[in-house]
This record gives C-alpha cells, sequence and structure tokens, in this order.
C-alpha cells in the first residue's frame, strides 16, 4: 500500500542512481532517458557544473526569504530578460503552473475584462486559474469552466473569424510548439492574425516557455523562430537545474505593472535553485545553440524513416506509421532498456539533453528500432 496520492502512471522501476541520460534501478539495470523529467534537466542527470553550484550555495544558506536579496537572483533575472532585446522585470516562482498564475494576475490587473483567449492544445498548468487557460477539456471542464477564455482551434479561418468579431480581448496565451499537445508548431498564418489584430484589439500576448524555452528549440526562446514580440514570457522546468524554479518575465510597459504587495511567494526564488539556474544559463550561448540545431536536425534524419518527426531543435515528437505500433506501451521501450513518454495522439515525445551527442542519438534510435521490431516479432 502507497500512501502517495495516485495521479500518475508510474515506471515499474526503483530509480537508485542516474547520470547523464542514463539511470539505473535497484537492480542495476541500466537505462536512457529520454524525456530528462519531462524537459527539466538540460543538460542531463548530475551535471557537474549545475549540482557544484547548488553544493557551494548551500554552504552558505538553502533558504532565506524575499526580504533579502540574492545575487544570484538578479544575475538570472538580467539574463532571462536580455535574451529578449527588450526591457523587463522577472518575478519569479515555483513551476510553470506558477508562471501562469502570475501572467493571468498581470492581464487582470492591467485589463479588468475581456475575453482571455487559449488554443486547443496549450497546457499551462493544473492549478484552478492556470487550468482554466489549459486547452485539454478532459483536464479542466471536471473542476473549472471559465466563462471569459475562449480556446481557438489551429484554424486560420476560426482564428480570423474570431478576432476580427471580437472588440473585447484581454490577452492571448500561446505555446508555438505544443508540449503535452504533441508537437505541433502554430501555423505561420496564425501568427500573422496575432501581429495584425494585437494593436487593434490591444491585447496582451503571452507566450509559454515552460518547456520550449532556454535553448531547447535551437533558439533561446522558442517564440523567436517567429515574429513576435510577447508582453510577458512564461519559463520553468529547465532553469533550476532540477530543483523547482520557474518566472514571469514582463517586458516593457508592463515592467512595473506590480508594485509592494501585490504578489508574493515564500519559496521562490530560492537561492539553491537560482545557484543552479546560474549555472545553467552560464552553459547557454550561441555555440550551443548551434548545436542544438544541428542535433536536431539529425535526430529528424534518423526517426523520420519511422513515421513524422514533429518538433524544432531538441523538443521533438515521433508519430509512427506503422500500425502495429499502435500496440506499444512504454514498458515495451523499458524492456529495451529505453524510459519513453508517450502523449497526447499516440506521439511520443523527447526532451534530450542539450549536450546529446550524435552517438547518444544513435544509441537512443537503435535502442527504439530493437523495441519495434520486437512488438512487430509479436503481433
Amino acid at each position: 500500500m502507497s500512501y502517495v496520492a495516485d495521479t500518475y502512471s508510474r515506471f515499474p522501476i526503483r530509480i537508485v542512481k542516474a547520470n547523464g541520460m542514463n539511470v539505473w534501478d535497484d537492480e542495476g539495470r541500466e537505462y536512457i532517458d529520454t524525456f530528462m523529467g519531462i524537459g527539466v534537466l538540460l543538460f542531463g542527470h548530475n551535471y557537474p557544473v549545475v549540482v557544484q553550484a547548488m553544493k557551494q550555495k548551500m554552504d552558505h544558506y538553502v533558504h532565506l526569504s524575499n526580504f533579502f536579496a540574492d545575487d544570484d537572483a538578479e544575475v538570472v533575472a538580467e539574463r532571462l530578460v536580455k535574451e529578449t532585446g527588450r526591457n523587463g522585470k522577472v518575478f519569479f516562482t515555483n513551476s510553470g503552473a506558477e508562471s501562469s498564475e502570475c501572467a493571468l494576475k498581470v492581464v487582470r490587473k492591467t485589463k479588468k475584462s475581456g475575453k482571455i483567449v487559449s488554443f486547443v492544445k496549450n497546457f499551462h498548468g493544473r492549478t484552478m486559474k492556470s487550468l482554466s487557460i489549459t486547452g485539454f477539456d478532459n483536464l479542466r471542464k471536471q473542476f473549472v469552466d471559465e466563462k471569459d477564455v475562449v480556446f481557438l482551434p489551429y484554424d486560420v479561418n476560426v482564428v480570423e473569424e474570431f478576432l476580427e468579431k471580437e472588440s473585447d480581448i484581454a490577452a492571448v496565451f500561446i505555446e508555438v510548439l505544443h508540449g503535452s499537445g504533441g508537437l505541433d508548431l502554430i501555423p505561420t498564418k496564425i501568427v500573422e492574425l496575432i501581429n495584425h489584430y494585437k494593436p487593434i484589439r490591444n491585447f496582451i500576448l503571452i507566450a509559454d516557455e515552460v518547456q520550449s524555452g532556454l535553448g531547447r528549440t535551437g533558439k533561446f526562446y522558442a517564440y523567436q523562430h517567429f515574429d513576435l514580440k510577447p508582453d510577458l514570457v512564461t519559463l520553468a522546468k529547465g532553469i533550476g537545474g532540477g530543483l523547482p524554479l520557474g518566472g514571469c518575465i514582463m517586458l516593457d510597459d508592463f515592467s512595473d505593472v506590480f508594485v509592494n504587495g501585490d504578489h508574493g511567494s515564500t519559496f521562490a526564488p530560492n537561492p539553491v535553485a537560482l545557484a543552479g539556474g546560474r549555472a545553467v544559463l552560464s552553459l547557454i550561448n550561441d555555440e550551443l545553440l548551434e548545436h542544438v540545431r544541428e542535433m536536431g536536425k539529425i535526430f529528424e534524419s534518423r526517426f523520420s524513416a519511422l513515421g513524422e518527426v514533429r518538433g524544432l531543435g531538441l523538443m521533438r515528437g515521433v508519430r509512427l506509421a506503422d500500425e502495429t505500433t499502435k500496440k506499444l506501451a512504454k514498458e515495451h521501450f523499458l524492456n529495451q532498456g529505453l524510459l519513453v513518454n508517450i502523449i497526447s495522439n499516440g506521439v511520443i515525445r523527447f526532451l534530450l539533453p542539450l549536450n546529446v551527442t550524435v552517438e547518444d542519438i544513435d544509441t537512443v534510435f537503435y535502442r527504439f528500432t530493437a523495441t519495434l521490431e520486437k512488438v512487430s516479432s509479436n503481433v
């Protein structure tokens, strides 16, 4: 009997050690982790530079409070803002959901009324308010059904008709690359519509970079692949180096929307997570971003023989073409020493570390195809 709430479909193994892309169970078996804590570990498990930075901070203190400034907070915030090429400030959070909550508070402090637009398959969190803008009916409707939130499909005609007719729009939330929603990209035509109607409707544009940010797609922020200028950017996952840390970046005119007492957090930003974040950011540079783009191309070239490859850089999804693979489950891959994440519509999500090598990708591909062959032979 477990006393832990049964809200996850867990792997039937117990992990006792992890390093790089590999983890080991309590029986000594080795596995390759292809989704890195769902995108949290940008440089793999126990990356020395990140772990050492955390240990050094712990020698000084583990927690203070927001009544004291932490030097790492200033360094991390400055980098996050400067990568946008704009002016701004960061409110630190503990998670992506909290970053969405912060963005929603900025929206409602600025605009007391008006529709909030999200898109079908957007994922912005599981807290009540962040869930209200998450585009999965099965996750949202049993808990919340906000009347001021509209979910639009990736259909150019539907989006254009809505933006043309609806005059009172407070905000638009976008994931330019869906994470949990199946790794599909926002259509360029919809980006053009957002840019056209933004000054007309005067809505706030929020880019959710919780999973896609920090170099994951080969740009520092994924929205930079498009002609977009968000007012707010939400972050989490990889920024803490494995510890809970997130942020809501408030840009230009929205930098000083919050005043003393408007928002707060007991734990965020945790000093140890900030130290990890500073170390993570020190590793992200132009050379690494080029490496991510190149490894993404290699991944696509390998896996495209098996089916449709979605996404950008090292944020990838694979939808298999072979009908027999519909019977695949994560346990099949587990038998070949591969930990995989099967998400929406049967897409298999890969979030390999940013420092992955060609040899690493080839090893993943070998174990992946070995699984397919094994399953096919038993059908």
